[in-house]
């Protein structure tokens, strides 16, 4: 018997001993590009801090995916050498991968079709299209468009953009002998204008190059016999000698009789003879140039875009302010008129809205202005008298600048948010009781918050951008590493009872609770869910995050008719848009 044992035990070591045995590593997933989202990242060569550092990478980098390792990812930095990055510190393929960068044309459907500033009903109206309006696609999501064509750029309705073959112009923008540097220690040059396009080369910082034509978002030019493509965001472009004149970092702009300066902020902006779409073009300029305005009408305003030549440019690429002026001062504006959009607008003594309203005004009531005052237009009245009336309540034509009320994206911009799309990957969440991932809603519902929070200029970091798992502490660490401003993971809800339905918001720490009441509200004022409160959650993601964090429960997949609510476009734009505003009011609340 002890024999029998013995020759059991020895061919078990032989058989198994011989099979080594490895930590879990997760598979190499395709072909998946890995890019840098921090400033500045060490490359390890071995998947944790106590490796040694074999190379140090920039935001915006991207990289061959070899594999991944717990919190680390291999990554390829050439031929012969490979290195490991944290996973919470890149992004996984070409960002979110239901927002696609596109190169393909489209036709607007209809007439008067508006054009915003962000993809969503909150965003400022930047401009209109009229059906047969031939424009390139930038970006689409599953509810939104963005778009450009020569003279605006900006986010429409998908639903009115048919989209057809074909590749995009890249000479949206005249911009011909143009010099453009480069702003990055190793910029991608490619072989078309599109991240899925092949890298052909690279470029250092420093480097100058001639400018062929640029669209918004790329710059063609010759690289090496060939054209090539850059993306425009890391070039400084440097102002074409017969447009304006420059002494050192300084432009020459002279004395504007509106008293307002414009500084032009698209990257090639055409300028025209006529202030209209249809006059001829004869002359650009760049980003940066600043020009007194000397007239404005329907949208345009005429420079001196050069010595004793004039034109006219689209007021939309303007950013336009008043040098030196005192908001307590009023600066005196001529030739213009403000029109009433509201039945029984208040109009006041004082620019205030502490001070007595003098009479009251209906919609299309027109008055002419005297001066502005901060946010305030002084009106001059029948009877000879002047008043004031505030300036986001009105439209103006003429030289006056029109004042904007500060929206929610100016109470977002700047400020940096993560966005965690529950599970990934094997990890799929809670089915629907009609087969609903979760892991595929949270990141649909995501990808819509991130186009409007990107569009608002916040930093936004992503978690996942596509079906893939990220651990727990790599989501956390992800928060902290960014110090974000706010961190909200997305799920959906399940239980046996079927009949349970609502929206859920998490917080654990104290700190935490005035940010998820502030979305928990606004969320619900938009997908007018069953409440079931904003209340203490013991959630790893929010109870070792050190950030103001949340946990989000958008609806229950295991209703059936919750469920279809909720997979439904016009319910994933309605949960983006709640966040959104939630967030726009807990910062404004911070302020």
């Amino acid at each position: 018997m002890l024999l029998k044992k013995f020759i059991l035990a020895l061919i078990f070591i032989l058989f198994f001993g011989g099979i080594p045995i490895y930590a879990p590593v997760a598979k190499a997933e395709g072909n998946l590009t890995i890019t840098i989202s921090t400033d500045s990242l060490n490359v390890r060569e071995g998947p944790g801090l106590s490796y040694r550092v074999v190379k140090q990478v920039f935001k915006g980098e991207s990289f061959t995916f070899v594999k991944e390792e717990n919190d680390w990812i291999q990554i390829k930095l050439s031929n012969n050498l490979y290195g490991w990055v944290a996973n919470w510190l890149v992004q996984k393929g070409k960002g979110p991968e239901s927002t696609q960068t596109l190169s393909s044309l489209g036709t607007i459907t209809v007439d008067g079709l508006r054009v915003r500033n962000g993809p969503g009903l909150n965003f400022q109206t930047i401009g209109h299209l009229n059906n047969g309006v031939q424009v390139s696609i930038l970006e689409k999501n599953e509810n939104w468009t963005k778009i450009s064509n020569s003279e605006i750029d900006g986010w429409v309705s998908s639903e009115f953009v048919s989209v057809t073959n074909g590749q995009a112009s890249n000479q949206i923008n005249e911009s011909f002998g143009t010099t453009a540097i480069i702003t990055v220690d190793s910029l991608n040059v490619r072989n078309a204008a599109s991240l899925q396009s092949k890298i052909i080369g690279k470029l250092q910082k420093g480097e100058k190059i001639e400018i062929v034509s640029s669209t918004r978002e790329w710059v063609e030019f010759n690289f090496k016999g060939q054209k090539a493509w850059i993306s425009s965001q890391f070039v400084d472009l440097a102002p074409k000698a017969n447009v304006q004149t420059n002494t050192g970092n300084e432009t020459i702009t002279p004395a504007s009789p509106t008293g307002i300066i414009g500084t032009v902020t698209a990257n090639a902006l055409n300028i025209r003879s006529k202030g209209d779409l249809t006059s001829k073009i004869v002359g650009s300029v760049i980003k940066g140039n600043t020009f007194a305005i000397l007239e404005e009408k329907n949208n345009w305003s005429k420079i001196e875009y050069s010595p004793k030549k004039y034109g006219w440019v689209n007021t939309w690429y303007l950013e336009k302010t008043i040098p030196k002026s005192d908001p307590s001062q009023s600066q005196v504006v001529k030739e213009s008129f403000v029109t009433i959009l509201y039945d029984g607008t208040n109009i006041r003594k004082g620019s205030s809205v502490q001070t007595p309203v003098v009479i009251r005004a209906n919609a299309g009531d027109q008055f002419a202005v005297k001066s502005l005052k901060g946010e305030w237009y002084e009106i001059l009245l029948e009877n000879g008298t002047t008043a004031f009336i505030a300036g986001w309540i009105v439209s103006v034509n003429g030289s006056a600048p029109q004042v904007e009320k500060p929206g929610a994206e100016g109470y977002i911009k700047n400020k940096t948010i993560v966005l965690d799309p529950g599970h990934g990957g094997g990890d799929s969440g809670t089915v629907g009781a009609r087969g609903t991932l979760e892991k595929e809603l949270t990141l649909r519902t995501a990808i819509l918050l991130y186009d409007k929070l990107r569009a608002s200029g916040a930093n936004v970091i992503l978690t996942r951008t596509n079906d893939s798992y990220f651990s727990l502490r790599s989501r956390v660490s992800t928060s902290q590493y960014h110090s974000a401003d706010a961190f909200i993971s997305l799920h959906y809800d399940s239980i046996l009872d079927r009949s349970v339905r609502g929206m859920t918001t998490y917080y654990f720490h104290s700190f935490q609770r005035p940010l998820a009441e502030a979305v928990h509200s606004s969320t619900l004022d938009q997908t007018k869910l069953k409440d079931r409160g904003a209340r203490f959650g013991d959630y790893h993601v929010i109870r070792e995050n050190n950030q103001k964090a949340i946990l989000i429960e958008l609806g229950y997949l295991s209703n059936p008719a919750e469920e279809t609510t909720v997979t439904s476009p016009q319910y994933q734009e309605m949960a983006a848009t709640g966040i959104f505003n939630g967030l726009a009011k807990f910062f404004k609340s911070s302020f």
